[in-house]
């Protein structure tokens, strides 16, 4: 049975990873609970990336399901490769006399199982069918199921950490997020962003950021835009501008009128929104 007693590890950041105040509250309110973390926020805003440090920072092995739109909730806690079990028996196989050859352990199945406690990463739920949250709700409320095909009851050795990501495509079920700590990471503010920069770039020229981080959070407050840009769009976007040895006075005009940044492509991601930004900045120009 998992352990209640033990005294929670806390999670305090990481070298790697700009972590807020309210996010490492999160991360340690979920341990203290020993709920699953429910991660929301705008798509590279560091989700999948936060489960992977906090793994390095506790020191516990990191287990990882990433979600597609035809996965199914049977399909981490085992599968029973019946196909494989026919053909062997067809060849004379003698391994088709034990079931459990033929039982594939899913993500977690290996996480209840594992010799310590480990992080499992639940990567965007929300991809999946409306159903598949659902139908995770007892096993990891319980931490416990049932293998009918070898009536064995799989039950955790070590409650792991799960932290389950999503990008808001869909609603989850009320049933499932009573069982989660909630929280949304808030799409960063210029002075955590130069942060996280830092981290990436600790010697990229000042001026070149600060002028950067402007055209930056300027194409992001355009109004009607498909995609915004997110902070991954940004940490390309700069490390291109780095290569290519941009000038920071190349980012505006001289008159500080918004231009059409050198290298967009790495922000803007469709045309309509390349469209609407070029307009935008010839109407700036005409309205001298």
């Amino acid at each position: 049975m998992p352990d209640h007693s033990a005294r929670p590890e806390r999670f305090n950041g990481s070298e790697n990873y700009v972590a807020t105040d309210d996010l490492k509250l999160a991360v340690n309110a979920a341990l203290t609970l020993q709920r699953p973390l429910l991660i929301k926020g705008e798509p590279g805003t560091g989700k999948t990336m936060l489960a992977e440090e906090v793994a390095s920072a506790l020191g516990r092995p990191l287990l990882q399901w990433h979600i597609k739109s035809t996965t199914k909730a049977q399909q981490g806690l085992y599968e029973y490769d019946a196909v494989s079990r026919l053909r062997d028996s067809q060849l004379g196989d003698e391994r088709v006399k034990d079931i459990h050859n033929y039982i594939v352990k899913g993500v977690l199945w290996q996480a209840f199982t594992a010799d310590e406690p480990v992080v499992l990463l639940i990567d965007e739920i929300d991809k999946a069918d409306i159903e598949f949250p659902n139908d995770l709700l007892r096993e990891i409320d319980r931490m416990e199921f049932y293998v009918y095909e070898t009536r064995e009851m799989v039950k955790a050795r070590h409650r792991p950490l799960v932290v389950i990501t999503s990008n808001n495509e869909k609603e989850l079920p009320d049933a499932f997020l009573r069982r989660c700590f909630f929280h949304y990471i808030r799409f960063p503010d210029k002075d955590t962003m130069q942060q996280i920069v830092d981290v990436h770039f600790p010697h990229i020229k000042r001026d070149l950021l600060a002028q950067a981080l402007q055209t930056f959070y300027e194409v992001r407050d355009v109004a009607g835009l498909k995609k915004k840009p997110s902070t991954s769009e940004l940490i390309d976007w700069l490390k291109l501008l780095m290569a290519e040895d941009i000038p920071p006075e190349a980012l505006h005009s001289k008159d500080n009128k918004a231009v059409v940044p050198p290298l967009h492509g790495a922000l803007l991601k469709n045309e309509q929104d390349v469209h609407l930004f070029e307009r935008l900045v010839f109407m700036s120009r005409n309205n001298r």
